[in-house]
C-alpha cells in the first residue's frame, strides 16, 4: 500500500511555482510568464511565488523568521518544482531575486528548494536574451541542490510586438519555441520526481 501510494503522488498533474525576477509591473519577463503559462501542458499547475514583499535577507533573522519569509517558504515548499524567469541588471541576476532565494536557502539545513527540479528563462530588449544572468542563477540554483533541466535553453529576444501583454504569441516561431520548451519542462518534472519525490 505505501508504494502504491508512492506511485500516485508522482502522477500529474505537477505543482509549479513560478517566480517573476522583476518587480515591475510592466516588466517584459511578466509578459514572458504569461507566454509560458499559456502554452504549458495541462497537467502542469502554476502558482506565482510573489519576491517583492519580503525584507532584505539579515541572517540575524535566522532564529525567528518574519511571517512573509515564513509564508514564502512555506509556498515554496508545496511545489513540485520551481520554474525562475529572470531579468538581467548589469550582467547578473536582479537584487531582488538573489534576496527571494537566500530567504529560502536559510536557515542553514532549512533550504527548500533542494531536491526541487528547476528551470531558468528570461528575456531581454537585447539581444543577448539574459544568457549571462541565467549562468550565474544556475551556479547558485546548482551550490543549492537544485536539479536543473540543461536543455532546451532560452534567451529570448523581447522585440517589440513579439508578446502581447495578456501572453498571446504573435510569432509562430517563437510560440513553438516556447511551447516546447514547457513540454520538455513537464517532462524533466517527471523524470527528476520518478528519482527524487517532492515532499509531501
Amino acid at each position: 500500500m505505501a508504494l502504491m501510494a508512492t506511485i500516485n503522488e508522482l502522477q500529474p498533474p505537477y505543482r509549479v511555482g513560478y517566480v517573476v525576477g522583476s518587480l515591475s509591473a510592466k516588466s517584459v519577463n511578466r509578459i514572458l510568464s504569461r507566454a509560458l503559462l499559456r502554452l504549458a501542458p495541462a497537467d502542469l499547475q502554476f502558482t506565482e511565488i510573489p519576491i517583492g514583499g519580503l525584507p532584505l535577507y539579515n541572517r540575524d533573522f535566522d532564529s525567528d523568521y518574519p511571517p512573509e519569509a515564513r509564508e514564502f517558504k512555506a509556498l515554496i515548499a508545496e511545489q513540485d518544482a520551481l520554474l525562475f524567469i529572470t531579468p538581467e541588471y548589469n550582467r547578473g541576476i536582479p537584487g531582488a531575486l538573489k534576496n527571494a532565494i537566500d530567504w529560502a536557502s536559510r536557515p542553514y539545513g532549512e533550504n527548500v528548494i533542494a531536491r526541487k527540479a528547476t528551470a531558468v528563462i528570461g528575456a531581454s530588449t537585447g539581444q543577448i536574451g539574459t544568457a549571462v544572468a541565467q549562468q550565474q542563477l544556475r551556479s547558485v540554483l546548482g551550490f543549492l541542490q537544485a536539479p536543473q533541466m540543461n536543455a532546451p535553453e532560452a534567451y529570448i529576444w523581447m522585440r517589440p510586438g513579439l508578446i502581447q501583454e495578456d501572453g498571446t504569441v504573435t510569432e509562430a516561431g517563437t510560440e513553438d519555441f516556447l511551447r516546447g520548451f514547457m513540454n520538455a519542462f513537464f517532462e524533466y518534472i517527471e523524470r527528476v520526481l520518478t528519482v527524487v519525490p517532492s515532499a509531501p
